[in-house]
This record gives C-alpha cells, structure tokens and sequence, in this order.
C-alpha cells in the first residue's frame, strides 16, 4: 500500500481545504519544495500534487511551484499532479517538466475525447481522477454535481488505457471522517486497473482498514491533512503499511 503524501497549491503555498471549498483553507506550508523534501525524507515513494487556482481557473497556475517541486525531488520519486489540465498542451509540458503522471479530472468528464487523446500519445502516464458523492461524480472543483456513476465512467476510461483511478470521496475530504472505503472497495473490483483512495484519511486505523482489502486492487491511498496536523505519522503509517503486505 503505497502512502502518497499530497501537496495542495494555492497561491503558491502548500494549504489543506475543507470538502473542496477555497474560502476555507489552512496554509501549511509557504514552501513548497522544502514541503516535498520533508516527506521524501519521511519515506514517500510517490508525491501528488494538486494546483487548486488550476482546477478552478481551468488551466495552470501554479507552475512555478510545480517546477520548483520537480526540481528539488523529480529525480528520486514519482510526481503525480491534478488541477487545471484541459489539454494536450499542457499534458505535455508537464511531462516534459519532470512530471510521472498527469491526472485528468474535470475534462475527463466533459470532454471524454480529450482523455482517450491524452491516453494515445502519452500512454503509461495518465491517471483519471474520479470525484463523487453518494456514487455520483462531480466537477469543477467539485461544485458540479453530474448524473455520472462512478462505477460505469471508470470501467469506461478504463478502456481508453488511463494507468488507475484517483477516487476522493468528496463529501469526506479534508474532514477527517475515514475513507469510504466500501465504495473504493466497489469501485476496485469492477476495474481491472489500480484505485487510488483519496479523501477523509484520518489515522492509522484507516491504513490498516485499506491495507486488508488492498488485494481487491487498491494501491495506494493520499494522505493530506492528517500527515500536516499530526493526526498520522507518515512514515510510521508506511512502515505500518509495509509490515502488513509482507
């Protein structure tokens, strides 16, 4: 179970929202790369990176940070960012910047074209993120609402060749109210590719409630604001991770 601690720009600095809204935002960091080192150091095998302004602006913004990202732990572990990516432009700019993975959300969902493009000529770096609420999938900084099943969408995109599926339970982010982890779970095992859970991690109790169904086909899990408030120790967690896939 691979624990990926997130970094969340806004204006350029590192904060944690509550539930998606940018009117309530912590600021943890002014710092950006010093933050990715921190938990590189802390054991991180994978980063994710999410441009806030860039998911509502719809295009980057918070460029310089990302590369200052890139530049300070590129090299040794895999970045991963969402936020603001609408096409295939800027797919490859950040890539070409250093970036592993670029993950597609909003435009996924409108533009289904846009990721079957993104899939074909950048194959092996595209991962879908898939925001939803009682099963439903939402947009734009989660202010939309679709009639989108989860389920169905990511069997579909699945098709299309994207590399897994960030899942955030939107209505427990940044709440510290545990993963869902029955809709991850049902949504693992209709796919064949891997789920990334996202969204409510709050203590090593969820860790080892993921760890036990990992085998459904759950990688990984994102891990934000409890790893800033020290509700969960990151590297303790990961060890913790590590002894029960052994």
């Amino acid at each position: 179970m691979l624990l990926i601690p997130a970094i969340d720009l806004k204006d350029g600095k590192c904060v944690r929202l509550k539930q998606g809204d940018m009117n309530d935002a912590t600021t943890f960091g002014e710092d950006p790369a010093a933050m990715a080192r921190r938990w590189v150091e802390a054991g991180a095998r994978r980063l994710h990176l999410v441009d806030l302004n860039g998911a509502f602006a719809g295009k980057p913004v918070n460029e310089p940070a990302i590369r200052a990202i890139l530049a300070e732990v590129g090299d040794e572990i895999p970045v991963q960012l969402g936020g603001g990516i609408r096409d295939l432009d800027t797919v490859e700019r950040y890539l070409d910047d250093g970036l592993a993975f670029v993950i597609i959300g909003t435009a996924a969902v409108k533009n289904p074209g846009f990721l079957h493009d993104a899939c074909t000529a950048f194959g092996g770096h595209i991962i879908v993120g898939l925001d939803a609420r009682d099963g439903k999938v939402a947009t734009d900084g989660w202010s939309k609402l679709t009639g989108h099943e989860v389920v169905d969408l990511a069997q579909k995109f699945q098709d299309y060749g994207v590399e897994g599926v960030v899942y955030t339970d939107i209505g427990r982010d940044g709440m510290l109210s545990g993963i869902n982890i029955d809709a991850t779970v049902k949504l693992a095992r209709a796919l064949t590719i891997p789920v990334i859970a996202s969204g409510g991690l709050s203590n090593l109790a969820d860790i080892e409630q993921l760890c036990a169904v990992e085998h459904e086909g759950i990688a990984g899990v994102i891990c934000g604001r409890s790893i800033y408030n020290g509700d969960l120790d990151f590297a303790a967690a990961q060890a913790r991770a590590d002894e029960l896939a052994a």
